[in-house]
Order: C-alpha cells, then sequence, then structure tokens
C-alpha cells in the first residue's frame, strides 16, 4: 500500500519463541496468530507489521545449524509461513532479530529464504519507523540486558549467558517434557526471572510429579507446620519447666472430645516433633547459607545476575535515543516478557510483551507448601499511529483462554482461590507531537 506517515499503522508483536528441541515445538497459541494475520491479510489500512525480535526460538534447535533451522521451522510450521505469504501481500511485514534468533543477522541467505513468504528480514540491532512527524525506535531489548547482550552483532561464534542456558536448559526441557506426569517441563521458557526456575519446579514436583498418596500425607503436616513449630517452641518450655500452661491447657480442652480429641494431640505432637526437629536443624543451616553467600559475595565469585531488570536499562537506553533524535518519541522493545508502558523525558517506552504463557507466582497462605504458578495468556500487538498531531499507543488484547482448569491440579486450584492472577494490558497513552510531552490516558 502507498501511504504518509500520517496514515500508516503499525503493530508490533514479539517472543513468539516457535521452534525448538521436540516438544518445544507446540506452539500452543498458533490458531490465534493465524487469525492475527489472516485479519491483517483483509485490512484496508496502511499497516506494517513489525516482529521486535526472538519470533523464533533458534537456540533452541542444538541438533541442527545454520539455515537447516529454517528448513525444519518450513516442515513443522506450513500453516504459519502460507499465511505469512498471503498476509504480506497486503501489507508489509518486516522482521527484527532478537537474542533467540540472532542467527537470523548471521547469514545472509535468511533474507532470500524470508522474502519468498513476503517478510523483510532486517538484520540489524534496531530499526527506526516514522509516524506523523515523530518516529519510532525498535529494538528487541536483548542488548541492554548483559546476560544476552551479542556484543560481536552477526557473529555466530558469540555465545552470551543465556545461549548457555537456553541450550542447556531449555531445550533439554523440551527433550524430557513428555516424560513427565503431565507434559510441564517445556514451560520451562516462561519462567522469569530465572532465578525463579528451581523454585517452579520444586512446585510441580510437588503438585504433579510426586507420588498422590505422599502428597496427600504431607499435606497435613505442611498446612499445619506453622501451628506446629510454636507448639514444638511451648513444649520445649514445658519440658523446661519454664511456662507448663499453654500445653496443661490444650491437652484438657482436647481431653473432653475423648478418642477424637487424642487423635488430634497425637497429629500435633507428630507435627510439633517434626517441626521442633526441623527448626534444630534449620536454624544453624540458615546462618551457615547466609554467611556462606557473604563470602561468595565479598570475594565476586559469582558476579553475573540472572535477573534482567525490566525497567531501568531500557529507560536509560531510552532516554539516549531521544537526545540523539529528537524526532523519536516511541522506544519499543520486547525480550522482558511483561507488557507495559512507561513516560520518560522525550517520549514513551514502550513492551510488547510475549506470546508465550505466562507464570503467576502465588505463595502459600499458610505453611510449608510451595507456591503455584498460575498459568496465563496475555497475547497482545502494540498498535502505534498518529492521530490528531499526536502519536497514539494502544494494547490489542488477542483473546485465548486461560489454561488453568487444565494445567492445574485440585490442591493447587483450592489453594489459589480467591488469588487467582488478572494480568491487565496498560492504557492507551500519547505523546504530543509538537512538545513530545507523553501523556497517558485511560483505555477507551
Amino acid at each position: 500500500m502507498d501511504g504518509t506517515a500520517d496514515e500508516r499503522v503499525y503493530y508490533v508483536i514479539s517472543d513468539l519463541h516457535i521452534g525448538g528441541d521436540e516438544q518445544l515445538e507446540d506452539v500452543e497459541f498458533l490458531d490465534e496468530l493465524l487469525d492475527f494475520l489472516s485479519r491483517l491479510e483483509t485490512t484496508d489500512e496502511d499497516v506494517e507489521l513489525l516482529i521486535n525480535g526472538d519470533a523464533f526460538g533458534l537456540w533452541e534447535f542444538t541438533g541442527m545449524s545454520g539455515l537447516e533451522k529454517f528448513d525444519v521451522l518450513e516442515e513443522t510450521y506450513p500453516s504459519l509461513f502460507d499465511q505469512l505469504r498471503k498476509t504480506g501481500e497486503n501489507i508489509q511485514i518486516t522482521l527484527i532479530p532478537g537474542n533467540h534468533d540472532h542467527e537470523l543477522a548471521a547469514y545472509d541467505e535468511y533474507v532470500e529464504r524470508f522474502a519468498a513468504y513476503n517478510v523483510t528480514l532486517v538484520q540489524s540491532k534496531s530499526i527506526t519507523r516514522p509516524v506523523g512527524d515523530q518516529a519510532i525506535h525498535l529494538e528487541h531489548g536483548n542488548q541492554q540486558d548483559p546476560n544476552n547482550r551479542i556484543e560481536d552483532w552477526g557473529d555466530t561464534n558469540v555465545t552470551p549467558l543465556g545461549y548457555y542456558y537456553n541450550t542447556l536448559v531449555t531445550s533439554r526441557a523440551g527433550q524430557l517434557s513428555d516424560r513427565g506426569r503431565y507434559n510441564w517441563l517445556k514451560d520451562v521458557q516462561a519462567v522469569t526471572p530465572t532465578e525463579r526456575v528451581p523454585v517452579w519446579m520444586l512446585s510441580k514436583y510437588f503438585y504433579r510429579e510426586m507420588n498422590p498418596l505422599l502428597r496427600y500425607a504431607l499435606v497435613p503436616f505442611l498446612l499445619l507446620f506453622n501451628i506446629s513449630a510454636i507448639l514444638a517452641i511451648l513444649a520445649a518450655l514445658n519440658i523446661l519447666g519454664v511456662w507448663s500452661a499453654p500445653v496443661e491447657t490444650t491437652t484438657s480442652f482436647l481431653g473432653q472430645f475423648g478418642t477424637v480429641g487424642t487423635a488430634i494431640w497425637v497429629l500435633l505432637v507428630v507435627n510439633a516433633s517434626l517441626a521442633g526437629l526441623l527448626l534444630l536443624v534449620g536454624v544453624p543451616l540458615y546462618l551457615l547459607r547466609r554467611d556462606i553467600k557473604k563470602t561468595i559475595n565479598r570475594f565476586g565469585v559469582f558476579e553475573t545476575d540472572l535477573t534482567v531488570d525490566t525497567q531501568t536499562p531500557y529507560k536509560e537506553s531510552a532516554q539516549e535515543v531521544f537526545e540523539e533524535n529528537e524526532d523519536v518519541v516511541v522506544f519499543c522493545y520486547g525480550h522482558t516478557h511483561r507488557p507495559s508502558v512507561q513516560s520518560v523525558d522525550g517520549g514513551l517506552v514502550v513492551n510488547s510483551g510475549t506470546w508465550l504463557k505466562r507464570l503467576h507466582r502465588r505463595d502459600g497462605i499458610i505453611g510449608l507448601l510451595p507456591p503455584v504458578f498460575y498459568p496465563s495468556y496475555q497475547l497482545c500487538a502494540v498498535r502505534i499511529t498518529a492521530e490528531g498531531g499526536q502519536v497514539v499507543v494502544d494494547y490489542e488484547e488477542v483473546q485465548k483462554p486461560s489454561p488453568s482448569p487444565e494445567e492445574l491440579t485440585l490442591t493447587e486450584r483450592l489453594l489459589t482461590v480467591g488469588r487467582t492472577p488478572n494480568p491487565e494490558l496498560p492504557d492507551r497513552a500519547v505523546v504530543e507531537a509538537e512538545q513530545s510531552v507523553p501523556t497517558p490516558e485511560p483505555a477507551e
């Protein structure tokens, strides 16, 4: 289509992470993506679709290299490439590499292969697009993340820390996922930040993999741990002769209920004994762990923090871009999987989110039960256009039902009653074109 910068509408999506070893090839949002592309195939607007990095999980293909990965993508997702070709006949589709598909910047042959499907692959770290009298800066965002920064762009020999995590952990999870009682391990790529992976795996083991009889036997103890810890302390005070009133009162009270009271008393005694043992062992272990951690930090043995700061580096980078180019008023990135709009001096910092599943941690209310990681989808496309002298940023939600009924056990659902997440996309935001002052507005 031929149009001006005032007329053009930009849709931005990112972090699809399509492809990977074995179970990672399952794209749970494929139908929704095809519907979205099909809608753009028939639009009358002057549209450019910008796929802002990590469209494909090339890092997660560990048994092949180079263009072999593209061959596998074509064979595995023929409907997707067919729809890209059809949509690209009506609108412009532009793809830029992220960190997971950085190889797209390394082989010029990829440009020709994508062009056959009406997709323009730009092998750059970032691109700009005019919108009205202003401009948009787009980059995937991994260059602001020290764990995933590509120091020599386009060099396949560059392997940041994130590369090893995804080739050794994420791809291996894809290979092993179907061995579980439920095919859950492949969702490791949806766990952010990565420090949560051990806790997430403990949670899934407890609620999914543990023998049900063992789990249900442990639940009463874990639920009553807090009470049992207090009882263990009171029992110790009673044995030492410091304070016996609580134990005597409890014994007298439960004695009124006969056999039932005796059973409850036995349960509390067993729980209190185990809790006391854990306290005796846990306190010195906690102090030892704390001292070891301080020593490691003091010597700087581990200097790399896997947690991605989802705000500060991107705000700072955006301000640098705004200062260097006064026309740019929107800094759009992905990478962190968290849709957001932030105002900074000179414009807006916009995150395009992810089409992967999102996992929301819900800690146990009482006891030692592992946290529940509640799954949901927040599929979206960022729409950026010029309207009446303003640059307008909207989020268009792509509906997909929550997978929680199938992916959570009855225990997990009971523990999250009244605490289910309800993630909401950011409200509309605008930038006054003449003043470049961002102004958030309520969503219409």
